[in-house]
């Protein structure tokens, strides 16, 4: 007995190089016109750490800013000029903003840039204050 087999055509080609860059295409996420900057952030002794990911952006494309307890990271990849058959990469402007935990010394900040990543240390100089608390006054 023979069997017969049928070959179905898939006729949507493309459906399997969209599913493979599905990851790329959504891995930052966006803020308005800027991708969002991943990052880690912890304690280390006295001082606050942030990490960023920045791979692939010269340091001269990088600005740190702190302004009333907010730190703020700013880089921009620029495309190269090339025919690609393909591109993953992220290209144009990036940022990311933290909020500073209490106690920190905006004079005391220091920034790093090594193999791709940022890393801002910043000093806590300042005790943190103990609480205030105030007298409740009450008129009848």
């Amino acid at each position: 007995m023979a069997t017969l087999s049928r070959r179905q055509r898939f006729p949507f080609p493309e459906i399997p190089e969209w599913v493979e860059a599905f990851p790329a295409r959504f891995a930052m996420p966006t803020m308005g016109d800027l991708y969002a900057v991943r990052i880690e952030d912890y304690m280390e002794g006295d001082r606050y750490v942030m990490r960023a990911e920045l791979p692939g952006v010269s340091p001269e494309d990088i600005d740190v800013a702190i302004s009333e307890g907010v730190l703020t990271v700013k880089a921009e990849r620029t495309e190269h000029e090339a025919e690609k058959n393909r591109s993953e990469i992220r290209y144009g402007a990036m940022s990311r903003s933290v909020t500073l935990p209490p106690g920190t010394d905006e004079d005391d900040v220091r920034a790093d840039y090594t193999d791709g990543m940022l890393t801002v240390t910043v000093g806590l100089g300042r005790e943190k204050a103990e609480a205030k608390h105030i007298e409740v006054t009450h008129h009848a």
